[in-house]
């Protein structure tokens, strides 16, 4: 995309500054402007220790016909200054309405881009420059509102305000008023319009199809929503459309047609939908089409064969599928393709690609390739990046893959290749940065002579390789970002030379091995840059490691771990997951974990804690579970939080995984407080993906990697205990089990309609069991045995279609067992324990001339008295069984599934995350 827009735009540019240049020639310039010029110049410090800055700095020296100095254009006729290019003339300074450069008023071209205006605002004055036909103010830190004054240059053919940011690269300049609407309303004769960045936060005007003469149209990351309107695809001589990065902008794409002048085509990072339509072949200048994770789904139609003139074609994470793809073979052109994360099915790597002798850039990863590793692909020569990870390619990884000298990026994790892979192999490949090998099913063998040059890692995957000692050539692998060494054999202590190798270390992996302590003892993690550590599963001892302050994934579950959680863990204001779950770790509760406003996941099960929950939470937290079953926990949520009061410290407004299982929780069952929450009242399981709890894009090199922590858990189903790798991200379930709560269950349960599994069982609950838990039609795992409830068991239950999972074991339950639907699947464990029930699948008849045994009334169609209350609840919450208790962890890696059942794997499916 970036050669196309600059190539439309370096077009207009020379074209200007020809004309410029030429209507200028032997023109002395106006006195007047002469000395605004200067003014401006001197209003100015000059960054000299930026590379160089020759416009502004030679200008005196180029003498007093400011007409002939570097950046200024001049009219033939009247001798006005007419131009202006000052762009990266390291200008450093405010900018405001007093600026002499407003003494210019008959510019007609002002680029000031990529200088440093200090945050200051575009002034308003700008709107005095009444003729400019040419505006950019890109990439410069102005902020704040765009002034109105700008939608009245009516005369603009180029407005390009893009990338104004932050040192944090967060968009500093807002468009509200004027907005969106004023622009297309007012600035007709636009031609190139890009607003990269800025702050529209709005859907996308009509009036905007009406600009017939736009060019090139750029809108990234600029908080659209809404639909997108399909009247703008068919403008005439529109050749650049980039919509990159509006997550909630929708749309979908119409009929093309031949007329149709498009280069560039990017939606990336939004909502469209649909198929790619047939007629996508009709354009015919398309050089770069761009949809990456987007809601696209279908066949990729053979039509797109006739793209001949397309360099990028890039389709991941949507829903595509196909078998093969012979219309590769027509993209001559191309040099990058990306496809992963789709649904191809593809028998071999399509040979097709065979043909493309310009491809720089293949990824495949994360869809359903079978076969071989294709030897064709080791031809490509020039090719620099290549990812087959996550498919089920077999067979043996060839050492031919040597002959691609320019690679620079390889990827076959998660796949089926076995055999012995010699590392030598890799040793040829000298530009060499990324590379991940991880979950296959061969045994890499490194035997690395002294005297061979290594390539300089940065991201280095070597996870379930068979390994049984630390690979020792990391000794000299001083520019690593990404190190994983997880599940594989490494014994003993966790070398010195490991943590101190790299100061740029991003992300360390250890996971599932078995070292016992670190060769070094130390207070803090020695690694300063350090973004994710995790070192779960192995038999590591002593006190709890303490990252740095860097520090967003820490996870370290399922060790040895003991004494008190550090109080340094108070400081670490950007920490995301913490996962210090199945160690033996003592002490008081921290209570600052409620000031962690950054915090997504909390873990703490399976330890011997002791103390209250925190109290109060940061205001906007954005916890999504909170998971500290096992423990030794206690007191109960303080006071009665009233519906009608917005203003509570304790709310979770992501929240949609709890276990506060296993505890000693006293007091009435929180009902009110669960009414504050958003998420389980509104979950759509057709759009399903699997539950995240954070992406993390990291750049290595040129290549863009993602973290992605799925989180992953345990069923305890009758003593029987299960392991599911992924969860979808629509699943919720609330576990309250193994306390001392009191109280009745309120109908405002009712209002829960995106729960799935909810256990309440083992307390004191007393009470019926309300009839709008009927209205929970996602419900797939209901517990609430081992309490005090009474009554009958409501009709309204055998509207729960997906109920697979029951137990009102042992309370004091009367009256007949529903019939009907689910109801007659359940076995007598699910009953048993109440004297007074009757019917199947129970032994004891029911007698219908006693009124205890007669059936309830069948169900009304009265609406649910409660909706509204509930308008407000967001948890995503984990899992329910039999017993107390949810099991529940953030991993990454494999997670063998020791049983499955039916019912639950219509929800856990297996599929990629």
């Amino acid at each position: 995309m970036a050669s196309s827009s600059t190539h439309v735009y370096l077009l207009s540019s020379v074209f200007l500054m020809i004309f410029f240049q030429l209507s200028s020639h032997q023109q002395l310039c106006r006195k007047d402007e002469y000395l605004a010029l200067m003014q401006f110049k001197d209003s100015f410090v000059i960054e000299r220790q930026a590379s160089t800055c020759p416009k502004v700095d030679l200008w005196k020296s180029q003498g007093v016909d400011c007409c002939s100095w570097e950046g200024i254009w001049c009219d033939q006729n009247t001798s006005h200054v007419i131009g202006l290019d000052l762009s990266s003339s390291c200008l450093f300074g405010s900018i405001n309405s007093s600026s002499s450069l407003f003494r210019l008023g008959h510019l007609q071209y002002l680029n000031l881009a990529l200088n440093n205006f200090n945050f200051s605002k575009i002034p308003s004055a700008m709107g005095n420059l009444s003729r400019l036909t040419y505006l950019n103010l890109s990439g410069s830190f102005f902020s704040s509102q765009i002034p109105l004054e700008i939608s009245k240059l009516s005369n603009l053919a180029k407005l390009d305000l893009s990338f104004n940011l932050d040192y944090s690269h967060q968009g500093l300049l807002e468009l509200k008023r004027p907005d969106l609407n004023n622009l297309a309303q007012n600035l007709t004769k636009l031609e190139w319009l890009d607003l990269s960045f800025v702050g529209i936060n709005s859907p996308i005007p009509k009036a905007l199809a009406n600009m017939s003469s736009l060019t090139y149209l750029h809108f990234g990351q600029c908080g659209l929503f809404g639909k997108f309107p399909t009247n703008i695809f068919q403008l005439p001589k529109l050749r650049v459309l980039d919509l990159d990065n509006n997550w909630q902008l929708s749309g979908s794409f119409p009929e093309f047609h031949s007329h149709n002048q498009l280069r560039v085509l990017d939606v990336r990072n939004t909502t469209f939908f649909g198929e790619l339509p047939v007629s996508i072949g009709m354009l015919s200048s398309l050089e770069y089409l761009d949809v990456s994770s987007c809601n696209f789904s279908g066949l990729v139609p053979p039509s797109i064969g006739n793209l001949t003139k397309l360099h990028v074609l890039n389709l991941p994470n949507n829903s595509f599928r196909g078998e093969n793809a012979p219309f590769f073979s027509n993209l001559t052109q191309l040099i990058q393709i990306n496809l992963k994360l789709n649904q191809f099915t593809f028998s071999e790597v399509p040979f097709s690609l065979a043909s493309l002798t310009h491809l720089i850039k293949i990824d495949l990863s994360f869809n359903h390739i079978t076969g071989h590793f294709p030897s064709w692909i080791t031809n490509l020569t020039d090719l620099r990046q290549l990812g087959l990870g996550s498919n089920k390619l077999q067979g043996s990884l060839p050492s031919s893959i040597s002959r691609l000298k320019n690679l620079e990026t390889l990827f076959v994790y998660f796949n089926n290749l076995s055999g012995i892979v010699e590392f030598d192999t890799f040793l040829e490949l000298k530009s060499l940065k990324s590379l991940e090998l991880g979950f296959n099913n061969f045994s890499l063998v490194i035997k690395t002579p002294t005297n061979r040059t290594i390539p300089k890692f940065k991201l280095l995957g070597l996870a379930s390789c068979n390994l049984r000692e630390f690979p020792d050539f990391l000794r000299n692998q001083s520019e690593l970002n990404i190190l994983s060494l997880g599940s594989n054999n490494i014994h003993g202590q966790i070398p010195s030379w490991i943590l101190n190798m790299s100061a740029n270390l991003w992300a360390l992996e250890l996971s599932h091995n078995n070292f016992t302590s670190f060769e070094e003892s130390f207070l803090v993690f020695p690694c300063p840059s350090l973004l994710y550590l995790d070192l779960s599963f192995n038999f590591l001892k002593g006190s709890l490691p303490i990252p740095p302050l860097s520090i967003l994934f820490y996870l370290v579950s399922g060790n040895m771990f003991t004494g008190e959680i550090p109080h340094q863990f108070c400081n670490m204001t950007s920490l995301q997951v913490l996962d210090l779950s199945h160690n033996n770790l003592s002490g008081m509760m921290l209570q600052c974990f409620g000031n962690l406003s950054s915090m997504l996941v909390l873990n703490l099960e399976g330890n011997n804690l002791h103390g209250l929950i925190p109290e109060t939470w940061e205001t906007g937290n954005k916890l999504e579970a909170i998971k500290m079953g096992q423990n030794n926990l206690h007191g109960r949520f303080y006071g009665t939080i009233s519906i009608e009061v917005p203003e509570t410290n304790f709310l979770f407004p992501k929240l949609r995984i709890i276990d506060l299982s296993n505890n000693r929780f006293v007091g009435t069952l929180p009902i009110d407080f669960f009414a504050r929450w958003n998420a389980m009242a509104n979950l759509d399981g057709e759009n399903a993906i699997y539950l995240q709890a954070y992406k993390r894009y990291l750049m290595v090199n040129l290549l863009v990697v993602p973290f992605q922590f799925p989180y992953s858990m345990t069923i305890t189903n009758k003593g029987e205990k299960m392991e599911y790798a992924k969860i979808l991200e629509v699943f919720s379930a609330v576990d309250l089990s193994c306390n001392k709560f009191d109280g009745e269950i309120l109908e405002v349960v009712g209002n829960l309609k995106g729960l799935q599994l909810l256990n309440l069982s083992n307390n004191i609950l007393v009470g019926p069991i309300p009839t709008a838990l009927g209205y929970l039609t996602n419900l797939e795992a209901l517990d609430l045995s081992q309490n005090k409830l009474t009554g009958r068991i409501p009709t309204q239950l055998t509207r729960l279609n997906f109920l697979a999972v029951f137990n009102v074991s042992h309370n004091h339950l009367t009256g007949s067992i529903p019939k009907g639907k689910q109801f007659d699947t359940f076995e007598n464990s699910s009953f048993g324990g109440n004297l007074g029930l009757c019917g199947m699948p129970l032994s004891r008849q029911c007698n219908y001339y006693n009124s205890e045994d007669l059936p309830p009334p069948s169900p009304t169609s009265k609406g649910n008295e409660v909706s509204g209350l509930l308008a407000e609840f967001s948890w995503k919450l984990v899992l329910l069984g039999y017993g107390c208790g949810f099991l529940i962890g953030v991993v990454i890696g494999n997670i063998v599934f020791t049983r499955k059942r039916e019912w639950f794997l219509k929800t856990f499916r297996n599929r990629h995350p």
